[in-house]
């Protein structure tokens, strides 16, 4: 599991899929940075992991502080699947 800034906005939410470092990584949670006062783009500070992290994630098991932070833009983000999809 691990944070992930991305500057800019692909068109990603919640629950999505990203394909990052050459695996499909889940979307667990994002909280979107700068749409007020901020740069020029709005930055999503997402955490990610895998399908076996998802349980850790809910039951917080981990410590926010401690995890790794990546940087990435927009552009150079492969979104799978956008998420926060309203069909249920």
């Amino acid at each position: 599991m691990k944070k992930l800034i991305v500057h800019g906005d692909p068109g990603l939410r919640k629950d999505g899929i990203i394909d990052y470092d050459g695996e499909e990584m889940r979307v667990f949670s994002i909280q979107r940075q700068g749409d007020y006062h901020g740069p020029d783009e709005p930055q999503l500070w997402c955490t990610i992991g895998s399908d076996d992290e998802r349980e850790d994630f809910e039951r917080r098991t981990y410590v926010p502080h401690w995890l790794e932070v990546d940087t990435i833009d927009a552009e150079a983000l492969d979104v799978v699947k956008s998420g926060g999809d309203l069909n249920v």
